[in-house]
């Protein structure tokens, strides 16, 4: 068992342009286990594409009140620092954080360490989908697809999943660039 933090998240997006982010959510796993969760909508300060709008649920009326990234940002930062990132599909999910500080003029690091669930499974899993639904299915995960808190929680789960299997994510750790 590895005793590393690993900090899972997930990102939604308003439009085509993935440079925003409408909805976070984020599960930190220590020690075996899900040891603390974050979600926020997020006002994207950018118009939302119906495509975005109907897979997530999520448009202008609901983020109304949503503090903007910069605001989230300054409560999530310390959380985000605190472990290898672990996303499912993280080139996307890192990718639209990396762009979402840039479009806020927000320095962060120059590049993290991070996990990407899909990449573990292919390497594990070969031969099945690796699509989230259909991994959670498989594991008999409960998911709220395109739900930020839904999907981030679901990727532990399967992080978890493979490493009471004997995987090791540290085999898996690669570096992306911020900046």
């Amino acid at each position: 068992m590895t005793n590393k933090r690993y900090v899972v998240f997930d990102v939604e997006t308003p439009n085509r342009y993935n440079n925003r982010i409408s909805a976070i959510g984020i599960s930190v796993v220590e020690d075996g286990r899900i040891v603390g969760e974050y979600y926020s909508l997020v006002d994207p300060e950018q118009p939302f594409d119906w495509f975005n709008s109907m897979l997530t649920g999520i448009n202008e009326e609901t983020v109304f009140d949503a503090p903007a990234f910069p605001e989230v940002w300054a409560q999530i930062e310390p959380l985000m620092s605190s472990g290898i990132l672990v996303a499912h599909n993280a080139l996307f999910d890192i990718g639209v954080l990396r762009k979402c500080l840039a479009s806020y003029g927000i320095e962060w690091k120059p590049s993290v360490q991070g996990v990407c669930t899909v990449v573990m499974g292919r390497s594990l899993l070969p031969g099945v989908s690796h699509k989230l639904n259909d991994m959670c299915e498989a594991f008999g995960i409960c998911l709220n697809h395109h739900r930020a808190d839904s999907d981030s929680h679901a990727c532990a789960e399967i992080l978890l999943r493979y490493i009471s299997q004997g995987a090791e994510p540290e085999k898996y750790i690669r570096t992306y660039r911020m900046e």
